[in-house]
């Protein structure tokens, strides 16, 4: 399963230094890719097998650079180790567009494939890996349907929902502060180790194609 990866995935962290000055609108960049060449795999990021850096990769369109996520039957993440004052900087924002939809998907079964999804991975334990707030586009779970997995370690928030491909990118904002808060009902603020995304299609045995750019930690 794909969010057993996530565990293992997480032994690879070791929290980098503080996050850097807000820019002009408030936010903090957490991933961008314009001064990564196209067809690279983006210097910063990690993955647990070489076979995912084949999976993730820069492309360009027009002026915009972004992460395209290609998987065909795998289901391996790339994640981006971040530190920030989440009670300074509460709201995750990003841009991502799908491509192509894994066959038959749908992340309340045994067919668990995304062909978007983003996570802020918060440190838990070396054993059982971080705790994770992660947000999906869906082709088949209603937006707001609220799931979890890995013994209840990671909260699910279907953010989209909808099986067509698209041309136009979505932009998205959420408080992942409170988000986190009331999914593990904590009252304390954690600070996060970074972020991940994964398109899987390794349960479908299908292919997934989808892209992310500007991820960003903003003020409310």
């Amino acid at each position: 399963m794909a969010l057993r990866r996530l565990t293992a995935l997480a032994l690879l962290f070791i929290v980098a230094g503080s996050a850097r000055a807000a820019d002009e609108s408030g936010c903090i960049p957490l991933a961008s890719f314009d001064d990564a060449a196209v067809g690279s795999f983006p210097a910063g990021w990690r993955v647990r097998t070489d076979e995912g850096k084949k999976v993730y990769q820069v492309q360009r369109d027009g002026e915009r650079e972004f992460l395209r996520a290609d998987a065909e039957g795998l289901g391996i993440q790339a994640a981006r180790e971040h530190q920030w004052n989440l009670d300074e900087y509460p709201v995750l924002a990003w841009s991502w567009r799908p491509r192509r939809f894994p066959n038959g998907a749908d992340e309340r079964t045994g067919k668990n494939d995304s062909v978007l999804s983003l996570y802020m991975l918060v440190p838990y334990s070396r054993v059982r890996g971080p705790r994770a707030v992660k947000y999906v586009w869906s082709a088949a779970v209603p937006e707001g349907t609220r799931l979890e997995s890995n013994g209840g370690l990671t909260q699910v928030r279907v953010l989209r929902t909808g099986s067509d491909p698209r041309d136009e990118w979505t932009e998205e904002r959420v408080n992942v502060r409170d988000d986190f808060r009331a999914f593990f009902e904590e009252q304390t603020t954690p600070t996060p180790a970074g972020i991940a995304v994964l398109t899987d299609a390794d349960d479908t045995g299908s292919r997934a194609i989808g892209d992310y750019t500007d991820v960003r930690a903003c003020r409310e």
